[in-house]
C-alpha cells in the first residue's frame, strides 16, 4: 500500500460516541486496520467500555480507553464533566491527533478549549447530512481539519457555513477481498434453506430507522408478493432508538407483511457480523434510504457483485452510476421502487452486467487501500501544516 512518505509513527486517538457498530464505526475500523499494517500509525480508541464496538476493538487488538459522554443510565453528562474527563485522558495519552468519528463528536472536539489540551491537532469525520444550528457550525469550524464522506455531504454543510478551507472529501473504502463475488447457491442454502430455489431474495442492510426507508421497501415488496409471489425480503440490522416512534416504525414494517397475509416473505435477521455471507446469498440489495451521505452498505454490495437498487440521495451517485452499475429511484417513492425491483427481476442479464461494472468501479476507486492512503495523507498534512 502506498502511504505518506513520513516515517515517524503518529499516535491517533479516535473518539467514538456510541458502543454500537454501524456504518461509521465499521468504516473507521477497516481503515485503521490498513494503516496499522503499514506501521506508520498507532491508535487508541476512546469509546464506551462495553458493547459491540468494544468487543470488535478487542478482537482487532486496538487499544481501548474507556470514555463516554453518558453516565451509567444513559443520561448525557454536562459539558464541563465531559471536557474534564476527555482532557485528562488526552494529557495521559499525549496523542499527536485527536480524531472524532462522527459529527457530534467533531462538535465536541471543536468545543474543547485548546488551553485545556496537550499539544495536538483536532480532526473529525462528517458522516451525516442534517441541518445544524449556527453554534454547531461554529464549534465544528474550530477543528483543525474535517473529513466529509462525500461531496454532497461537504456541499450541504458548506452552505450552512462550514469553512471549506478546513474540509476535504475522503470517500469510505471497502475490503474488496472480504467482500467479493462467491458461490451464491452455497450461501443461499446456508442462510435461506426454506426458500424455494426459484424465488428472489431482496436484501436490506442497515440500522432500522425512518431515514433508512425500510417501511417504503416493505410496502414495495408486499406489492410485488401480491403480484408474483416469488419475492422475499431479508432485513439485516437492528433498531437502536427506544423512542416510541422508532419502536412503532419497526413494528409497522412487520405489520405490512402480516396484514397482507405474507408474513413468511419477511425475514428479520437482526444484527449480524457475517455480512459478506448475506451479500453472497441474496439476489439484489435494495437500499431505500431517505437520507444517505455515502452508504457503506452500497460499497459492500457492489464489491460483492450483488446488483443494487437504491434511492438517489446524498452521495449515492458519487459511488454508483444510474443505469450503468445500479438502478436509482427517488426517495420515498414506493411506486418507483416497486417498478424498479420488478424491472430488475425481469432482466437478470441486465442485473449481472450492472453488478460486474459496479465491482470494477469499486476495485478502481473505492478499495480500502485507497481510503487508507488518503486518510494517512490527510493526517500527515494536518500534522505538518500547524493550523491554528
Amino acid at each position: 500500500m502506498k502511504m505518506s512518505e513520513k516515517t515517524s509513527v503518529l499516535h491517533v486517538a479516535v473518539l467514538f460516541e456510541f458502543p454500537t457498530l454501524n456504518g461509521g464505526e465499521h468504516s473507521m475500523l477497516s481503515v485503521l486496520d490498513a494503516l496499522r499494517s503499514a506501521g506508520t500509525f498507532r491508535f487508541t480508541a476512546l469509546a464506551p467500555g462495553t458493547g459491540l464496538l468494544a468487543d470488535e476493538l478487542s478482537r482487532r487488538q486496538i487499544s481501548l480507553r474507556e470514555f463516554s459522554v453518558r453516565n451509567n443510565i444513559g443520561e448525557k453528562l454536562s459539558f464541563d464533566m465531559i471536557a474534564q474527563r476527555l482532557s485528562g485522558l488526552l494529557h495521559e495519552l499525549r496523542p499527536n491527533i485527536l480524531h472524532a468519528n462522527s459529527l457530534s463528536m467533531s462538535r465536541l472536539t471543536g468545543q474543547l478549549s485548546p488551553a485545556s489540551l496537550p499539544q495536538l491537532k483536532r480532526t473529525g469525520h462528517l458522516r451525516d447530512i442534517i441541518r445544524l444550528k449556527k453554534k454547531v457550525i461554529s464549534d465544528l469550524n474550530r477543528n483543525d481539519g474535517l473529513i466529509a464522506v462525500s461531496q454532497a455531504t461537504l456541499d450541504f454543510h458548506v452552505q450552512q457555513g462550514l469553512d471549506p478551507l478546513r474540509c476535504r472529501v475522503l470517500y469510505n473504502g471497502v475490503d474488496t477481498e472480504r467482500f467479493q463475488p462467491r458461490d451464491r447457491a452455497l450461501f443461499r442454502s446456508r442462510l435461506f434453506p426454506s426458500i424455494p430455489a426459484g424465488h428472489c431474495i431482496l436484501l436490506n442492510v442497515g440500522q432500522i430507522c425512518l431515514r433508512k426507508g425500510q417501511l417504503d421497501l416493505a410496502k414495495a415488496v408486499v406489492g410485488l408478493v401480491r403480484k408474483r409471489g416469488d419475492v422475499h425480503l431479508a432485513i439485516v440490522g437492528q433498531r437502536h432508538s427506544t423512542k416510541q416512534e422508532s419502536v412503532g416504525y419497526e413494528a409497522a414494517i412487520q405489520q405490512e407483511f402480516t396484514q397482507a397475509g405474507c408474513a413468511p416473505h419477511l425475514h428479520m435477521a437482526g444484527y449480524r457480523d457475517d455480512i459478506p455471507d448475506w451479500m453472497n446469498a441474496a439476489d439484489i440489495l435494495v437500499h431505500a434510504a431517505r437520507q444517505e451521505p455515502f452508504g457503506r452498505t452500497l460499497l459492500e454490495a457492489a464489491s460483492s457483485g450483488l446488483p443494487v437498487i437504491a434511492t438517489d440521495v446524498g452521495g449515492t451517485t458519487e459511488l454508483l452510476r444510474p443505469e450503468t452499475d445500479s438502478i436509482l429511484v427517488p426517495p420515498g417513492d414506493v411506486a418507483s421502487l416497486t417498478a424498479a425491483i420488478d424491472r430488475a427481476l425481469s432482466n437478470s442479464e441486465g442485473c449481472r452486467l450492472r453488478a460486474a461494472l459496479a465491482r470494477q468501479r469499486l476495485e478502481a476507486n473505492f478499495a480500502i487501500e485507497n481510503a487508507a492512503d488518503q486518510l494517512a495523507k490527510f493526517w500527515n498534512i494536518e500534522e505538518d501544516r500547524g493550523i491554528d
